[in-house]
């Protein structure tokens, strides 16, 4: 069993984002920044925002941007690309562009990088994603000596690095963090702990799920000590779907609004099964096995902790953000999460509690003295009063 006694998880949302094709993208794009303001407000560590180029669903192609317009937006939550498709960009000017949001936003970005999730966006760009692995281990070997400062030739059959160096030293001291996305195969384990970065384990959050991620920290772990490297588990995230509302029945009622849409987006695009075709309930399948909380802040709190105990421990919660519900109804979700689940796991709540009983245990002594003060005040006032009529008579 993890320890828990000093454990204090960090919570974010991982944003692909979801949105319909059926509404206006102009303002889809806005509440997304509205989500991380409210986010930033409320308290959240961190918010990774995702990188897509078809499909129609998940329409932010450019995470670097949005990154931008959110920093102006935001004073303390933390900003990763969630994730950058190492396959489709140069790294030497990925490299750059992360380098320069360090210093824009004073530190608070971070780099998560991965293959790309769409085979769609690799067919669109000429190349098959069977390549998109290769190219981002080809990609990181060369975009993690850049970030350190460091001077790279490379030469692959898709990019050339003639003795490039970054003109500026990274913001954040000794780089920007970064973190390598992994679903089910090893390939981002693997490179993380080839070079020593985060983990970003997506991929569900049923049993096998858990029996896989766990495994692959375990990869991650045994590469990081192949390559002389060092992992943390705090550096280690879970991604999960969550909804909360007041009672199982409001919260089950919310998700009508929009689930239906997105098992439609993964059974007819995404390649990742999370809503498989021929699933007659998406709802049931979410909640029955266990991949999604649907519910209230007791069953997220159940939730985590067999996310946690199934694991061994992990570093931050990412709640994937979704249009399930309508935005008052989201909102009031992630309000709930503050309120009542985030605490629980940040042992926020442990001083007062230990005050507030502490002070019952002894409110008998406490109320005594309260009313021995009145009373002592009261005698002196009365004695005052005797000497000042006494005085008068005089």
């Amino acid at each position: 069993m993890p320890n828990t006694d000093n454990r204090h998880l960090r919570f974010g949302i991982f944003m692909g984002p979801f949105h319909s094709p059926d509404e206006n993208p102009t303002l889809a794009l806005e509440r997304d920044l509205d989500l991380v303001v409210l986010l930033d407000k409320l308290g959240y560590d961190e918010a990774w925002i995702g990188e897509h180029h078809s499909g129609g669903f998940e329409i932010i192609a450019s995470p670097e941007v949005f990154i931008a317009f959110a920093a102006e937006r935001t004073q303390h939550i933390r900003l990763g690309t969630g994730v950058s498709s190492l396959a489709y960009h140069h790294p030497f000017i990925n490299a750059d562009r992360m380098n320069q949001l360090d210093h824009m936003t004073r530190g608070r970005v971070m780099f998560g990088v991965g293959p790309g999730s769409l085979p769609s966006d690799a067919f669109a760009m000429g190349f098959h994603p069977k390549e998109q692995r290769r190219r981002m281990n080809e990609a990181l070997d060369v975009l993690v000596p850049l970030l350190r400062g460091e001077r790279v030739s490379a030469e692959t059959d898709w990019f050339t690095l003639n003795e490039a160096r970054l003109q500026l030293s990274s913001y954040s001291k000794p780089m920007i963090e970064m973190a390598v996305a992994s679903l089910r195969s090893p390939a981002g384990a693997l490179a993380a702990g080839k070079h020593g970065i985060g983990l970003l384990s997506l991929g569900g959050t049923n049993d096998e799920a858990l029996a896989a991620h766990t495994e692959n920290w375990r990869r991650c772990e045994e590469a990081a000590a192949e390559h002389g490297k060092s992992v943390d588990r705090k550096n280690w995230r879970i991604t999960t779907f969550i909804h909360l509302a007041e009672t199982r029945e409001q919260a089950e009622a919310d998700v009508g609004f929009g689930l239906e849409a997105f098992a439609d987006y993964f059974r007819n695009i995404a390649p990742t099964p999370i809503i498989p075709p021929g699933t007659p309930d998406p709802l049931a399948h979410l909640r029955d096995n266990r991949i999604a909380v649907i519910g209230t802040p007791d069953d997220a709190i159940a939730h985590i902790e067999r996310l946690w105990n199934g694991t061994g421990g992990f570093g931050a919660l990412l709640q994937l953000a979704h249009d399930w519900a309508n935005w008052q109804a989201t909102q009031k979700s992630y309000e709930l999460m503050t309120r009542y689940v985030i605490p629980h796991f940040q042992n926020a709540m442990d001083a007062r509690r230990d005050s507030y009983d502490h002070t019952a245990a002894n409110r008998e002594t406490y109320v005594g003295a309260v009313n021995d003060a009145i009373s002592t005040e009261t005698k002196r006032y009365e004695e005052r009063q005797r000497k000042a009529a006494a005085k008068r008579e005089k």
